[in-house]
């Protein structure tokens, strides 16, 4: 901003009282305006964004390199060579774009425009936006699956929490060790800044933040009444005074086959050289159609070329020769615009001063032909690209009409739109785009470039999927309740003594999966106990149950599909089924699919819920949490897929899912016991000899233990309470729905903290909450138990097991569980003797 100009937000500081403190560099890069959206009054506007104020195309692109050449140097050449670089639509599109450029780094923008045939790798939304549905459309999912830095990048940062919606689903699906925000302005409060490391830390990873300057915005107290007061005052914008239309010409450029007319489906380094190589043609092609007389290369296709007055009548002014040209992207369009206005500048005489750049635009905002405010004048017209999100179909173009002052009016437009725009609503009506650009220039030159239209990935031909099982034949659940993906394993003598299948395990020569431990016989001391414990906890269990299912139904809507993780998962899905049931009469198909530390999601079982289920209505479902393993587990194993990550339990004490009952670590009776509370089924297995490609992962029914199962007991003892605990489930509900049900990961810190106190080196031997260490005690070889202190009887069948097994139990304090059990850390037979019993070690 030179001293002879005006800083275009003193119209807003001096009636609203809106200031900005910080960086001397504000001012240059931002106006100010106000926003006709409740939720926010002002409007920053960026004056090198190129998205509501016409500028030249250089200072736009180079906004956007400069930023990039920041973020290469923060980097260095060896990981700036491995970065992806993420943009937001609609604002950040050729921003975005532009800091990719600087890096030679593959580019994916956000879109609002959903694709036929394209899933979906994640999706987010935008604060205070008037538009809020993000999707990312990558024609290739691997583009979002990397290891190397991810570069985010805004025109503004303020409260950060679009970008941190997008790095916490981002990195559920793909974790990476460094993401890099980038923006042209950073006008984060210091609560804000405090957020940002603090995800960071939860996360685990590195987070950087660049901008070209920093500062605040301050508000009054009232600005939303100021704001509205104001925009009340001045009124609808004027309309241009009319004038005869322009002739509009549609000019046929040469766009390279196969290049992407943006970062919607994914820009690689290959697709920028072929750009750079084609602009100066294209540039040419544009300039021939700017010249007086000349009606374009394709003046006789379609039903607007040569409209208006002839070439050289009426309103000619010679814009190739001396006139100002704007050229002018749409919307999300914005990188191939700036880029031909860029080149355009290059090739026409003077064309650095002659030619601007600006796109339309979604937001609604007041118009004040004043110098001291950033949007002296508006055109609104309907929307004409179909747009499919139900949002408003009204959009406008801002300071292209030339409003009071003569000397701001463009000679020509260029406007450059894609296929998927050129629509009859774009040029039919005194209201459309192309009728109101022909009122207030002399020449309207349209340019279509051909919408990218990724091919969908064919999946590859596979054999017929198996069918599943069912009870009584495999299992004892009844039919209806559960089906099984899994492959009946029952006849193959899988089970091995509990102290072998450790020193396999943790000598790193068999897997967990490829065996079974011999199930545990409980003796009549501990199956009173588990019936003391289920009288106890049913009811509730009952409302943890019924809260889940309330939550479910609430966020997912009732064409819900259960999955639930075999085995502890699997009781769970049957309650949360007959919930559904009782409370709405729904009948929710139930499906038990395997899942395993290490080895993933069984991607048969996959397959059969995405052919026979819309992948986002399916729903996985566990018992509890421990540290969170199997959350992250099942996270990886549905990254690039339809199907949603999000793990719904009982209860989470490790606090790393969002959806859940409880976060109490209380004892859920089904861990006290295994086949014979989960319908005589056991654990999964996966041994390739057993398990082909086109297989289930496996498991048995343990027909022999019938007389001692009470897999049914357990559900009815539970459901019984249903009726008696509705309207506390709806109360519960409704506390969860305004709660911040955020993730924080308490549990797996706890972990990491025992295991350096105890000196195990993997944190795979903690196991922590009242559900692991009963695991533990029957299926591995116990080292010692950790109780925290003053637990009462919810560990009364875990101090019965260590009892039994000879393992000590500590009380400690600082515990965030009930209990942690501890696997032996360094296994070997002659550590625990010939009948598995553990010997106590004495510590120095």
């Amino acid at each position: 901003m030179t001293a002879q100009q005006e800083w275009t937000g003193r119209w807003v500081a001096d009636r609203a009282g809106v200031g900005l403190t910080g960086s001397d560099r504000l001012p240059d890069l931002v106006g100010l305006a106000l926003r006709e959206n409740p939720k926010r009054a002002h409007l920053l506007v960026s004056t090198v964004l190129g998205k509501h104020v016409p500028q030249r195309p250089s200072v736009v692109h180079g906004a956007g390199l400069d930023l990039g050449r920041l973020v290469r140097e923060l980097l260095g050449e060896e990981a700036a060579a491995r970065a992806v670089v993420l943009g937001y639509a609609e604002t950040a599109t050729g921003l975005g774009h532009s800091v990719a450029d600087a890096l030679d780094a593959p580019y994916l923008h956000s879109t609002r425009r959903p694709v036929a045939g394209l899933t979906p790798v994640g999706g987010f939304e935008e604060e205070h936006s008037h538009a809020t549905s993000h999707l990312l459309l990558p024609a290739d999912p691997a583009l979002l699956a990397g290891d190397g830095p991810l570069v985010l990048v805004d025109d503004e940062f303020s409260t950060g929490n679009t970008v941190l919606n997008t790095i916490r689903e981002l990195h559920a699906r793909h974790p990476r060790a460094h993401y890099v925000v980038v923006a042209l302005v950073d006008l984060r409060d210091e609560s804000d800044r405090r957020r940002l490391v603090d995800t960071a830390a939860e996360l685990g990873t590195r987070l950087d933040l660049v901008a070209a300057a920093g500062g605040g915005v301050e508000l009054p107290a009232d600005i939303l009444a100021r704001a509205a007061e104001l925009i009340a005052e001045v009124g609808p914008a004027p309309e241009p005074p009319p004038a005869a239309p322009a002739p509009l010409i549609r000019v046929a450029l040469d766009w390279p086959a196969g290049l992407p007319d943006g970062g919607r489906h994914g820009f690689s380094a290959a697709h920028r050289a072929q750009l750079e190589e084609a602009l100066p043609q294209l540039a040419s092609q544009l300039a021939a159609a700017l010249e007086p007389g000349d009606t374009g290369p394709a003046a006789g296709e379609g039903p607007v070329a040569g409209e208006g007055p002839a070439a050289g009548e009426g309103r000619e002014s010679g814009a190739a020769g001396s006139g100002r040209v704007l050229v002018l992207g749409c919307e999300e369009l914005m990188y191939a615009p700036l880029r031909l206005a860029g080149a355009l500048a290059d090739h026409l005489p003077d064309g650095e001063e002659r030619v601007r750049y600006s796109t339309t635009t979604r937001s609604p905002v007041l118009a004040v032909d004043d110098p001291g405010y950033a949007i002296r004048t508006r055109l609104s017209f309907p929307a004409h690209d179909d747009p499919q999100d139900g949002g408003s179909r009204e959009r406008f173009v801002y300071n292209v009409a030339p409003g009071a002052d003569p000397a701001r009016r463009f000679d020509a437009v260029v406007l450059v739109v894609d296929d998927v725009a050129d629509t009859p609503e774009l040029h039919d009506g005194e209201g459309s785009l192309l009728a109101q650009l022909r009122q207030v220039t002399d020449r309207v030159v349209l340019a279509v470039l051909p919408s990218h239209r990724p091919v969908p990935a064919v999946r590859p031909e596979r054999s017929a999927l198996p069918a599943p099982l069912h009870g009584p034949e495999f299992s004892s659940y009844r039919a209806d309740e559960v089906s099984w993906l899994l492959k009946d394993l029952s006849d193959v003598p899988l089970e091995a003594p509990t102290e072998e299948r450790e020193e396999a395990v943790q000598n790193g020569g068999a897997h967990y999966a490829e065996s079974l431990p011999v199930e545990y016989q409980p003796s009549p001391e501990y199956q009173e106990l588990f019936h003391q414990a289920l009288r106890i906890s049913a009811r509730r269990i009952a409302l943890a149950v019924g809260t889940v299912a309330e939550t479910l139904l609430r966020e997912r809507g009732r064409g819900l599909v259960l999955a639930s993780l075999a085995r502890a998962g699997t009781p769970v899905g049957v309650l949360i089924r007959r919930w559904l049931a009782f409370a709405h009469d729904l009948d929710t198909p139930h499906y038990a699919v395997s899942i395993i530390r290490g080895r993933g999601l069984d991607p048969v079982a996959v397959r059969y819920l995405d052919a026979h289920h819309h992948a986002p209505d399916v729903v996985f479902v566990d018992g509890w949490t421990g540290k969170g393993a199997i959350t992250r587990e099942l996270a990886e194993a549905l990254a690039g897929t339809a199907f949603d990550p999000e793990l719904a339990v009982l209860a989470d004490p490790g606090r790393c899912v969002r959806t859940y009952g409880t976060r109490d670590d209380f004892l859920i009776p089904s861990a006290c016991l295994n086949s014979t509370v989960s319908g005589l089924v056991s654990r999964t297995v996966l041994r390739t000899d057993l398990i082909g490609p086109d297989d289930f992962h496996g498991a048995k029914h343990y027909t022999e233990l019938a007389g001692g199962d009470v897999s049914g007991a357990f559900l009815d003892t539970v459901a019984d309470h249903f009726a008696e605990v509705l309207d506390e489930v709806r109360t519960a509900a409704d506390r969860l729905a305004a709660e911040d049900r955020t993730p924080d990961w308490a549990g797996w810190a706890a972990v990491e903290r025992i295991s350096t106190e105890y000196g195990i080196d993997n944190v795979n031997l903690v196991k922590p909450g009242v559900g692991e260490t009963t695991r533990v005690m029957l299926r591995r070889v116990p080292w010692r138990v950790l109780a925290r202190r003053g637990t009462g009887a919810d560990l009364d069948h875990v101090r019965l097991l260590a009892a039994q097994r000879g393992i000590p139990v500590e009380e400690v304090d600082d515990l965030p569980y009930s209990c942690v059990g501890l696997i032996h850390p360094r296994y070997s037979r002659g550590a625990t003797g010939a009948s598995g019993t553990a010997v106590l070690v004495k510590e120095s």
